[in-house]
């Protein structure tokens, strides 16, 4: 019956273009009172700071931040500290020590007669903080420059002289790698004085098309050799090249005040308390995260002040009445990116279990310059959430309202900034993708469903030009109306709104549903049917979600809806477990936190200790995902349950076909250094 109904009420709903969920009064008063010029203002700000953690500038930040916070009305501010010293542990993140910097200029030198004079500056960490690649210790070094190439084989290093790489003991080398990436041997194995790099991270449509792009660069957080790195741009690294090729002598003059140190890792926090005297224990969290390098406008500004224009319409909005009170606390976190949330999840057991839900937005205000394209993200399979579609219902209404204005002139909820653009959003409703922060909240520890909100591509991120120029005011506007809407929503839902969020799950299941459809043809129907075997077994299993969500009892399930999804391809049966496929694994209480974090790898580093080859799964390449997403989820999916066949076959639901014998290595692996314990 609920199929049928939703069958008929997407093309109503299409027409009629009323809000979703909220009364249309609350959906008003967010509209009129969001602000993205004052978001952007607030953004002016952040990004005049060189934002590292622990960092001088990042603490700067963080007092902006804690002071707005306070000026807003918001409760329980407060700058959180956690001791890193790179030797604590906070679950799976080993802490890294602090990173400041004073002083970096890289010189090249001309030869006056007998003596060689500081002739051209090539980078100045005064001038543009990127040039200085993070994690470089204090130098003062004049040497000649080597030419590498991309220096992270050694046949980089050997091709120079034949002879193990001698000739570049004591230069500086110029590499297409990240300095990371050389590190270990430029500086470590063949005696590097240090880096210079040109490395095109981040690749897209533009990569490597704007030659004065000066790029971010990092160096190992736990090297055995300490060095430093300076980062050029495309441009000044072509010049260098030929000249280095014609034969001639470059000789460069480097001095660097820099280094790693013990200090904390900050998170700013704040509150709007809720009004139930029970739910109010539990909390919406709203994040992002603070940390990067100047500017970083887009990579993240943009998502710190647009989580704190939703704080202060909010707070405004329920002090003058025009918004009840939520009946749950609705938080607010900024902390260093994914350290800084498993630092918190870990240090603070008792946040992490009254976090009910979080929206967490990276990267939300790029304007066309950027060519961005908006997303907003579900959570990973192992996570069935109807969360993900409270956020898509509103931001499918804004799309809507947004693309009504840009072809008509008018709409009723146009979700313009004055200052802005009046292009239509065109959010996209994406699969889950992994890299930030919502990675930590989702993972198997802490299973916390997240809205992520976030621009790919950005053909400036982790660049000199992610600057406040590029942000639209209007995109900032909408991203937080989609993020307030929701956060709202869910800060007061109840068992009032059970059918309204059904509705709304069940049409973004039938959106998913034909993205299922579209795979056909790269499956065999074996695999097809699994897909939406597990793809109705996730709609069934997010519907449950809301239940315990509100404390409430789980419905009986209507097989008419397997039964509609299943077309045209039959539901196959679980395939049967046998031999290794049978093995059932339950996770370790501790570590808490994904594998793989910044700056730090807690599987590599055991696997090492534990003489584990690298497993096939890390490396893995499938239809829709690779190794990183696969050996998430595979963890993310051991519950003490499941057994290896069925955890193979979820993960292949979600990113294509894998086999069997590679989860069931990575597994054993995992077992091997304490992650997931064997069930017997």
């Amino acid at each position: 019956m609920l199929l049928v109904f939703v069958v008929v009420f997407l093309p109503c709903l299409a027409l009629a273009q009323k809000p979703p969920l909220l009364p249309e009064k609350d959906v008003g008063a967010l509209a009129q009172e969001l602000s993205g010029e004052t978001a952007k203002r607030n953004l002016e700000g952040i990004t005049r700071n060189h934002r590292q953690r622990g960092s001088r500038g990042f603490h700067a930040a963080a007092e902006l931040v804690a002071e707005r916070a306070r000026a807003y009305g918001l409760s329980d501010v407060s700058i959180l500290q956690f001791p890193a010293d790179g030797k604590i542990f906070y679950g799976t993140q080993r802490s890294r020590l602090a990173w400041d910097a004073d002083f970096a200029e890289l010189w090249e030198m001309r030869k006056d007669g007998a003596t060689w004079n500081p002739a051209v500056l090539l980078g100045s960490y005064d001038a543009m903080p990127v040039t200085l690649a993070e994690d470089s210790e204090s130098a003062d070094v004049t040497a000649d420059l080597v030419d590498v190439g991309s220096g992270t084989t050694e046949s980089d290093y050997t091709g120079h002289d034949g002879k193990g790489g001698t000739a570049v003991r004591g230069k500086i080398v110029l590499a297409g790698a990240s300095p990371g990436a050389v590190q270990a041997l430029a500086v470590e194995k063949f005696g590097a004085a240090g880096i210079i790099s040109y490395a095109q991270n981040q690749r897209t449509a533009w990569w490597g098309e704007d030659e004065n792009l000066v790029r971010w660069g990092h160096l190992e957080s736990f090297p055995k050799t300490k060095t430093f790195g300076f980062m050029v741009s495309l441009k000044t690294a072509r010049a260098l090249r030929e000249r280095l090729e014609r034969g001639e002598q470059i000789r460069l003059h480097a001095v660097v005040r820099a280094g790693q140190h013990a200090a904390n890792y900050e998170v700013v926090t704040a509150t709007i308390p809720g009004s139930d005297p029970k739910l109010k224990q539990e909390e919406i969290a709203f994040s992002c995260h603070l940390d990067h390098q100047r500017p970083g406008a887009n990579d993240n500004a943009s998502g710190c002040v647009t989580i704190l224009e939703v704080a202060r319409t909010l707070q405004k909005l329920i002090t003058e009445g025009k918004l009840a009170r939520p009946a749950r606390t609705i938080r607010f976190i900024w902390p260093p990116e994914i350290e800084g949330t498993t630092t918190l999840l870990n240090a603070r057991p008792e946040l992490a279990q009254r976090i009910k839900a979080a929206i967490h937005m990276d990267m939300v205000g790029g304007g066309p310059v950027t060519k961005a394209i908006f997303h907003v993200t579900r959570g990973p399979m192992s996570l069935p959430s109807f969360v993900h579609d409270v956020a898509e219902a509103f931001g499918a209404f804004a799309n809507q309202q947004s693309e009504k204005l840009a072809k008509t002139g008018l709409a009723e909820y146009p979700l313009v900034a004055p200052e802005g653009g009046k292009e239509p959003l065109l959010a996209e409703f994406a699969p889950f993708s992994m890299g930030s922060d919502h990675d930590v909240y989702q993972e198997g520890s802490f299973r916390i469903p997240a809205i992520y909100m976030n621009d790919w591509p950005d053909r400036y991120i982790h660049t000199n030009f992610d600057s406040a120029a590029n942000i639209d005011p209007t995109k900032l506007k909408r991203a937080a109306f989609i993020g307030a809407a929701s956060g709202y929503y869910l800060a007061q839902i109840s068992q009032k709104d059970e059918s309204a969020t059904k509705e709304q799950a069940l049409i973004s299941a039938l959106r998913r549903h034909a993205a299922y459809l579209r795979r056909s043809p790269n499956l065999s129907n074996e695999e097809m049917g699994n897909t939406v075997r597990l793809e109705a077994s996730y709609l069934w299993q997010a519907a449950d979600s809301f239940a315990a969500f509100i404390g409430g009892t789980a419905p009986q399930h209507d097989d008419s809806i397997s039964a509609f999804l299943a077309t045209p391809f039959p539901v196959s049966p679980e395939a049967q477990a046998s031999g290794n496929g049978l093995l059932v694994f339950a996770r370790s209480p501790q570590p808490k936190g994904p594998l793989a974090v910044f700056g730090y790898d807690y599987f590599e580093d055991h696997a090492k200790k534990a003489s584990i080859a690298t497993p096939k799964l890390l490396s893995y390449q499938g239809l829709w995902g690779a190794g990183e997403e696969y050996a998430y989820e595979t963890l993310n999916f051991v519950d003490g349950k499941r057994n290896a066949q069925q955890i193979r076959d979820a993960v292949s639901a979600e990113y294509g076909p894998v086999p069997l014998a590679a989860v069931i290595e990575y597994l054993k692996d995992l077992e091997k250094i304490g992650v997931i314990l064997e069930r017997r």
